[in-house]
């Protein structure tokens, strides 16, 4: 999906920890919390659309939406993994 050159320069903004493709589970826990209407990002607003994809930070506590191929990287757009 990410070339991994780039996907190798991408850090958490909030920690600056190197980031990896979530993996299915992750990916289907995080649209569980999304379809139960349950699911808020770091900014406080609940999120509403499924993520088709998501990079996670390596210790899988973050996660990061993929939206149009285009990692979204902005604290406030993370998900906090339970």
């Amino acid at each position: 999906m990410i070339d991994k050159d780039f996907l190798a320069l991408l850090v958490c903004p909030s920690t600056k920890t190197p980031l990896r493709e979530a993996t299915a589970a992750e990916l289907a826990a995080v649209n569980q919390r999304i379809q139960r209407g349950d699911a808020k990002n770091r900014g406080g607003a609940v999120v509403a659309t499924p993520w088709a994809a998501a990079l996670a930070t390596t210790d899988g506590k973050s996660l990061y939406p993929i939206q149009d191929d285009i990692p979204i990287l902005l604290s406030s757009e993370a998900i906090l993994a339970n």
